[in-house]
């Protein structure tokens, strides 16, 4: 057995086919493909199983990569074994959406990674959730507990949630709304449009809230945005504001055998220090401002 072929047993199992792992590992699918099978011979078990046309994995699959993620972790220690000297080493891969990449991690990054020369990060933002039971992302921020899966979390924050509206009605008395789609149906966004009948009338809808906040400042489109988007809107006199009775909370998802991770817990710590450090207004008015996150 040798490691190469683990490395690819991790590539199936995270893009679910011989294919996609192929490109991603930058071989050919009939090396993919024989690789794996003599590394199941190896160690005497079936590793995938074909169904509906995707490589699904098998019990014995997932204890193998999960060792071997541990195996990846530690090897990245080896070939950086030189810059231990200078902290924490490892690249981690932080998923989370489009605005917390921009307002609130890429704003701090640069001085965390001049703080930590032996850390790399990548951000892996989009308004889609990455797959974290395979291994897509070393650590991911929901705007949401999830229900279930294999991951340490803990909460980040709880966020406040503003409904921003132009302060002067359209003339022709049709309000524009940007809401959410109908997937996220229960988010308290959601819920707090239905319940003033905004989200039945809303003409455009989307995920992605810096696309929610552009629409926002035309001053002719409402929509909700999270504390940490509201800061240049606030004390704005053609919007007006409403806070939402209920928070959003924010939650930080952590692969199981990173948790003790050097390199991961600079990283978990520099994430709490950026949900930490963000202020709102507490009143909407522009002049009063306190930190609404807490570490939990």
């Amino acid at each position: 057995m040798n490691w190469d072929d683990l490395r690819i047993a991790r590539a199936v199992y995270q893009t679910g086919s011989f294919a996609a792992a192929a490109a991603r590992l930058r071989i050919n699918e009939t090396t993919v493909a024989r690789r794996l099978a003599r590394l199941q011979e190896d160690l005497g078990v079936t590793l995938f199983e074909a169904v509906d046309g995707v490589r699904r994995p098998t019990a014995h699959c997932k204890e193998v990569v999960a060792l071997a993620e541990t195996m990846a972790s530690q090897a990245e220690r080896i070939a950086r074994i030189g810059a231990l000297d200078e902290g924490p080493v490892g690249r981690r891969r932080v998923a989370t959406t489009d605005s917390v990449a921009t307002e609130v991690l890429a704003p701090r990054a640069a001085a965390f990674l001049a703080e930590n020369p032996g850390i790399s990060l990548d951000f892996l933002a989009s308004t889609e959730n990455v797959n974290f039971s395979r291994w897509e992302a070393d650590l991911a921020i929901r705007l949401g507990k999830p229900d279930r899966g294999d991951f340490v979390i803990s909460k980040l924050a709880d966020l406040s949630l503003y409904l921003f509206a132009p302060a002067k009605a359209a003339s022709d008395g049709r309000e524009l709304v940007c809401a959410y789609p109908d997937e996220l149906d229960a988010t308290p966004e959601s819920q707090y449009l239905m319940g003033l009948g905004l989200h039945q009338r809303a003409r455009c809808t989307t995920k992605n809230l810096l696309v929610v906040k552009r629409l926002i400042r035309s001053k002719q489109c409402s929509g909700i945005l999270p504390s940490f988007m509201c800061g240049d809107l606030i004390g704005d006199k053609s919007l007006k504001a409403t806070k939402l009775p209920e928070p959003r909370g924010v939650w930080l998802l952590i692969q199981p055998h990173l948790k003790d991770d050097p390199a991961t817990r600079a990283v978990i710590a520099w994430i709490r220090d950026c949900f930490a450090s963000l202020e709102i207004s507490s009143e909407m008015t522009g002049s009063e401002r306190r930190p609404t996150a807490e570490r939990s």
